[in-house]
């Protein structure tokens, strides 16, 4: 659980300074390759003209969180708003800038409310590579994400926190393969092992697998014959700056 006090925090998040710099978003498709149909849009963060990640995360230092947190949540369902996107829309968040779920989601209603998106088609997964102390407090997050009506993505499923030990608390709507496990599985029979469990045990608990980082269409069709349908990579579409993929445009494999 973050080190600040949960009861505190309506008072940082009031007082917190303005971010001081812009951003925008890029989108990713994520595939059916069963359906052959957009499953769902990830929004990643760009810089205002379309520049990396890295040149507007490394902006954001620890008193900039959670007005960044607030402000990419808004963003993200205004520009696929704007964009008309009817497949789902997938956000990442910041669990260790939000100190209490109930009221650090109120902005996040008000935006899909203000824009006419449905929240029933919001996705909230964990940003890649953030580190969560105590993985109780992470299911916290999720449970009342679930609850209030959003699905719920934990990324790089097999790496860092993202583990079995969180899947014994909570059981979210979707999985993402870390791209490690992706990355060669044609040619290796250890990972094709490995995702063969997974899948298996998602199944089990109900849970939908993504496999992300896909970028051959071996890769592509040796993952369908594991028994996954949701694909996203490189081979299926890069991310585009401020627009979304249509299906017209996925090279959908054999």
């Amino acid at each position: 659980m973050p080190t600040l006090d949960k009861r505190a925090g309506c008072a940082l998040c009031r007082d917190a300074p303005a971010l001081g710099f812009d951003f925008s978003y890029a989108f990713q498709p994520i595939v059916d390759i069963r359906s052959r149909a957009i499953f769902a849009h990830e929004a990643l963060v760009r810089g205002p003209d379309g520049g990396s990640a890295h040149s507007v995360l490394s902006q954001v230092g620890t008193e900039h969180q959670y007005a960044f947190d607030q402000a990419c949540r808004e963003k993200a369902i205004r520009t696929a708003a704007l964009l008309q996107m009817e497949s789902l829309l997938s956000i990442n968040f910041l669990p260790n800038a939000i100190y209490r779920p109930e009221v650090c989601i109120r902005s996040t209603l008000e935006a899909a409310r203000r824009h006419g998106f449905p929240i029933e088609r919001i996705i909230f997964e964990t940003v890649e590579g953030e580190e969560i102390n105590d993985g109780k407090w992470l299911a916290e997050i999720l449970t009342e994400y679930k609850r209030i009506g959003f699905k719920t993505a934990i990324d790089d499923f097999g790496a860092g926190f993202a583990g079995l030990n969180l899947l014994a608390d909570f059981q979210p709507d979707i999985v993402k393969l870390d791209m490690a496990l992706v990355r060669g599985i044609h040619q290796s029979p250890s990972r094709r092992a490995i995702v063969a469990g997974v899948v298996g045990m998602c199944r089990e608990l109900g849970i939908e697998v993504i496999a992300e980082g896909i970028e051959l269409a071996d890769e592509a069709r040796c993952l369908s014959d594991l028994g996954i349908r949701l694909m996203q990579g490189y081979w299926f579409g890069r991310p585009l700056f401020e627009d979304i993929t249509s299906e017209a445009g996925v090279p959908w494999p054999c």
